[in-house]
Formats: C-alpha cells, structure tokens, sequence
C-alpha cells in the first residue's frame, strides 16, 4: 500500500527533489529542518514542516529521536532519507519499524550485509563478482595488515569498514606507509562513522570510477538502468559524473550489468542502489562497494532513461512491483551532471558559506538544474557546501559537453565571500583528456598539481 503521508529525513536538494515526486504522486509530505534551515526551499517544497532542533546534525537530522517524533505528530507513515544523514543507517530502519513508519529504502538487514563494506566483498565473490586481492573481512592490526601489504603487493588502500562519501579512505605504497596509514584511517572511521574497524586491499592507481544503478522489489526482480561514470573527482569526491560511460566496450558494459543484478540479488536487496567498480587501464573490472540508497548523481540516469527514481523507490517500499522490466530499460543519448559547490578551489577547496545576492540557474534545452537555494538564500557553514547540481542531456556525448558547458557560462552564484567550483568545472570540461574520454581518477589530482586552480 502507498505512503499516505512521507516524511523526507534530509535537506537540500534532494529533500526538495523527493518532494516533488511526492507532490506527483499524491502524497502529502512533511520537512523537518534544523534552525539554520528555517527559511529554506526544502520547507517550503513541503505541505507540512516540523523543526528538529539546531544547525549541528547530530542533534537535527542526524537526531532520531526528533525525527520519529515529528513523523509521528504529523501522522507520517514513511520516511525518505535521502542520501547522506540517516539513509544508510539499519537501526533506523528498524526504528522506523518500531513505531509503524516504512522506511524507503533496503531492509535492515540487507542495509548490514551490504554497510559493513569488509564483509561485503566476500558476499560479492560467492555471487561470482570480481574482487581485488585484500583481507577477509576487517584487520585488527597494523601487524595484520602488514601481512597482508606483503601478500598482495604494494600500494595497497586502507578502507573504513563502515565508510561512505568518499571519507575513511588512504593509499599506503610501501610497509613503511602503511603502519602510520592504518592507525590514521582506524582513528578517522572511529570519529567519524563510529566504528574503527579498516579492511585493505590491493590499489588501483588511474583506474575508471564506474557505477552501475540498479532497482530491486520485494518480488525478487532486480533490474539495472545502465551505468555511470564517476571518475572526474578529487580526493574521493566526486565532481562530474556522466552517463554512458566513455570508451567503455560493450561486452564489459554488459558484463557489469550483469554483475551488478547478480550481486543485488544475492543480497536480496530491494529499492534504489548502486554498484561501484573500478575499471583498470586493461579493462580488467573489480568490485568496489555498494550504495544503499539514491546516490547526488541519480539525475543523470533519470535524463538518459525517463525513470523516475525516487517514484521506483517508493513503488518498491510499498510492496508494488517495479514499473518496468529489464527489457523495457532503453538508454539515449547522453548525460552529464556538474556539482556546484560553494567551494574556493584556490585555496584548497575551503568551503564558502554566505549570503547569496545572486542565484541565477541556466535553462534552455536539455538542461535541469536541483538546488535547494534561491537568490537571498544563506549557505550555512553547517552542512555540506553543495549549491546545485546541473545536469544536461544531448543526443551525443560531443553536444552534452558543449551543453553543460554554455549552461555553467550561465549559472551565476554570487555573494559576499562566495565562491564556487563553476570555474573548475569548465576548466575541467576543457580539458582534451575529458573530451576523448581517456580521463581515470588520478587526473583531477594531476591537473591541479600543474594548473593554478580557477576560481570566481
């Protein structure tokens, strides 16, 4: 049975872009929002809004107890978490539960299977999936992970067990590295995510980021809708991501896909959710993790495919079956989606919070721009410094780079102290190496390294 009212755990864009499908659907829907939020667009994309206590997350949307609360007041019957926040969190899954509120998202359990990302690789070589050499499961030591450096070959990248968002990450290239490496990264899980636990395995440097979107029902279908490719990012995070993947052959297009819909159901995983590869210089491909939720850039498979994520997600949540088989998937033209963050890449990336005097977003054809701010909207210092994301569509992948760049051009950001990547973003567009599509991970790290970081 459908939600009769949602609740969105979140913020921001995705919180004003889950609202509008609701808003389609018939589903009244209820904000929550921290002090700092007070005036902003996602409270007024809802019907109903709830406040949730002040700016720091951890007591506003990272604060359950005021969550559960408001969904109760209101008469919520499901909760949206978005992505980030709550959204990959079992126990509040099972919280949620608890009080009678359906959770948009993978069941609890399967939410723990596929959380712990040591524990999931070996899930994913039962399922027949390619793994990278590493540990069996979280490493208890630097003694132990030493071992294991020594076994598999150096450089190796030490990885938090309960990571997410790019975080918990580092590369060690030798035994000497990977010592003062782990005890870093064990410290950085523990304060971050909660849980210390690391695991290692073998690194792949210059490799392609490739993730494949996938939708599962409690019925057992699982179906794929393509895949994206994520490897224009810097430390981790991404920047640009676009969909098809560039230069990919279309027999390892295939086999991900495939890959892809094995592990899921696997795992019995039901809703929207993603599964990451790394494709090395030779094509070779290996799992890298899964992604129980919506991920920023599901907007690029929506443009290229015409499904509504966020509406299968809800489908899949109520018991219903998906609204399209694997053979009715047909992917056209091309997409690409630029993160417009509130960021200074000359000086290190330092976010930029402020007033914005100018919010000017582009238009035209092909272009759809998902910001939770407007002209006279405050970036707050307190959450992350996403402003927007543009995404475009073209029939060639030639006309979606033109497109998002004549769109970036457009987009004007300004305010006292505010700056953006927009600068970046078409610098990076510019580049040979993103127009023949031969670009890995390491080259935003490489540019930057030769190239004084725009900014504006």
């Amino acid at each position: 049975m459908r939600p009769r009212k949602i609740l969105i755990a979140n913020r921001g864009e995705i919180a004003v872009r889950v609202a509008r499908t609701c808003r389609e659907l018939g589903i009244p829907t209820v904000a929550v929002y921290s002090s700092a939020d007070r005036a902003a667009r996602h409270v007024a994309a809802c019907d109903e809004a709830v406040s949730i206590g002040p700016p720091p997350a951890r007591r506003s949307y990272l604060y359950m107890p005021a969550i559960i609360e408001a969904a109760l007041r209101t008469g919520a019957d499901a909760i949206h978490p978005g992505y980030g926040f709550l959204s990959e969190d079992a126990d509040f899954a099972r919280i949620c539960a608890a009080h009678g509120i359906t959770f948009i998202g993978p069941r609890p359990e399967v939410m723990d299977l596929v959380g712990d990302k040591a524990r999931v690789r070996a899930l994913m070589a039962d399922a027949g999936l390619p793994v990278l050499p590493g540990s069996d499961g979280a490493v208890p030591s630097p003694a132990d992970a030493e071992k294991i450096g020594a076994e598999i070959g150096y450089p190796v990248i030490v990885k938090a067990a309960a990571g997410g968002g790019g975080r918990g990450i580092a590369v060690a290239r030798d035994a000497g590295e990977l010592r003062e490496v782990y005890r870093a990264t064990t410290a950085l899980a523990q304060q971050v995510f909660g849980d210390g636990s690391v695991y290692v395995e073998r690194f792949v440097p210059a490799a392609r980021h490739v993730e494949v979107q996938l939708l599962g029902d409690a019925s057992g279908s699982v179906i794929h809708l393509g895949e994206r490719d994520c490897s224009l990012q810097r430390r981790n995070q991404k920047l640009v991501e676009e969909a098809p993947s560039p230069l990919l052959p279309d027999d390892l297009r295939r086999r991900l896909g495939a890959y892809a819909v094995a592990g899921a159901r696997h795992v019995g995983y039901t809703g929207a959710g993603t599964m990451e590869f790394l494709v090395d210089a030779d094509g070779n491909a290996t799992f890298m993790e899964i992604n129980a939720r919506i991920q920023v850039e599901h907007p690029v498979t929506e443009l290229l495919t015409g499904v509504d994520l966020v509406a299968e997600q809800i489908r899949a949540a109520s018991g219903e079956r998906l609204s399209l088989t694997q053979e009715q998937v047909t992917l056209t033209g091309a997409a690409i989606e630029c993160r417009v963050n509130a960021e200074d890449p000359a000086t290190g990336f330092r976010p930029t919070p402020g007033l914005l005097t100018v919010f000017r977003p582009p238009g035209g054809p092909g272009v759809r721009v998902d910001s939770g701010f407007a002209q006279g909207d405050r970036v707050p210092p307190d959450y992350d410094s996403l402003v927007a994301k543009l995404v475009v569509w073209a029939p060639t992948r030639a006309q979606a780079i033109a497109r998002a760049d004549r769109a970036l051009a457009e987009f004007a950001v300004e305010g006292p102290g505010v700056a953006t990547t927009v600068p970046l973003l078409r610098a990076l567009l510019a580049q040979p190496e993103f127009a023949a599509g031969t670009h890995t991970t390491a080259f935003v790290t490489d540019y930057l390294s030769r190239t004084p970081a725009p900014t504006g």
